[in-house]
């Protein structure tokens, strides 16, 4: 059976026998190509006819293909070894051995390929039917027909076939949403998913229900609508591997806009942000370059005067919405804030891409 996590991992019996695998470790190996044939005609009228041995064939790539009606790497879990088939050699008659048959991996969107033993990111996979070549066949050796020239008419050597690439590597997903949702355990980030999408998230009143990424999609108006994904609770020192830790770090990567989640019964708003800003710059300070928005959940207990005392203490420049899940307050102000903020961003890097090309 495939390692689900290659670190050490407290809840592992939890996460192996769930459905969702983010993290498979494979052996691979590409095919090798065939060898050239050194082969002379011999005919019925001329048994010096010359050369005549065909090129062997190229050994099976190693595909990767994005599948968009996937979202887990679950189906790789039970292939440890995936070997593609090597190339036939070549034979008299000039005839080119068989190309070896290709292994196609289909994967979700948000796939990464990595070497194992270097940690080198080798593909990635962002777009549904993408298909990129991770480790390329061996080629085929020339057979002495290719090697026959007017100063030598009798070659007598062929090439052997290349050796094809293998090792151990690393299939990673990094789930795609436009909008990360992201907070301590029980913010309420899962009852907002399921309030604004049809997504079905467990909801409980209990710390770490979600142990698993969820996505929904969030209609907007005129037909318009963006991802959201519910990402596993985090909590301080969870960059170290406490909690959950940061094995659910790596999907934050990958949303355009992270929505921050901190319940209106919290002792301390500003310093529960504080903290989970903290812990994604521990990880990766590069998240602090995304676009941050806080939303206060659980504001149907909070009157007009408390509200504005939580709004004093809260970041000035990071926007923020008060709302209920439950009695739907503010929720349409929230998708409002949401829309403006992925439609900025996108102009941003419309606008850095031509600047580029310029």
């Amino acid at each position: 059976m495939l390692l689900a996590v290659q670190q050490p991992f407290k809840n592992s019996r939890i996460v192996e026998k769930a459905n969702f695998v983010d993290y498979i470790r494979v052996f691979c190996k590409s095919g090798k190509g065939g060898a050239g044939s050194m082969h002379f005609m011999r005919t019925k009228f001329n048994a010096q006819a010359g050369p005549d041995g065909g090129d062997g064939g190229r050994g099976g790539h190693v595909i990767l293909r994005g599948n968009s009606q996937l979202w887990t790497l679950l189906h790789l879990r039970w292939h440890k070894n995936l070997l593609a088939e090597d190339g036939e050699n070549g034979s008299g008659d000039n005839c080119t051995g068989r190309f070896g048959k290709d292994i196609i991996i289909e994967v979700p969107l948000g796939t990464q390929a990595k070497d194992e033993e270097t940690g080198e990111v080798e593909a990635e996979i962002l777009h549904d039917g993408q298909e990129v070549i991770w480790l390329p066949g061996g080629q085929g050796g020339r057979g002495n027909a290719y090697f026959k020239s007017a100063t030598n008419q009798t070659p007598e050597y062929a090439q052997p076939g290349m050796p094809g690439r293998e090792g151990w590597k690393v299939v990673e997903l990094k789930v795609l949403a436009d909008v990360g949702l992201v907070g301590f355990p029980n913010a309420g980030k899962s009852t907002l998913l399921s309030t604004i999408t049809a997504a079905k998230p467990k909801v409980a009143d209990y710390a770490f229900t979600t142990l698993t990424p969820q996505l929904g999609m969030v209609e907007y108006r005129d037909n318009k609508s963006f991802c959201m994904a519910d990402l596993p609770g985090i909590i301080e020192g969870a960059h170290e591997g406490k909690g959950l830790g940061h094995r659910f770090l790596r999907h934050i990567e990958r949303n355009a806009v992270l929505l921050f989640l901190i319940p209106a019964d919290s002792p301390d708003h500003r310093k529960e942000f504080d903290v989970l800003v903290n812990e994604l710059e521990q990880y990766n300070p590069e998240l602090l370059d995304k676009q941050f928005l806080l939303a206060i959940s659980k504001s149907d207990m909070l009157d007009d005067e408390l509200k504005a005392a939580i709004s004093a203490e809260l970041p000035e420049n990071v926007p923020h919405v008060f709302i209920s899940s439950v009695t739907q307050q503010g929720l349409s102000e929230l998708k409002d804030i949401l829309w403006s903020a992925l439609t900025d961003k996108n102009n941003q890097v419309n606008t850095a891409d031509t600047v580029e090309a310029e």
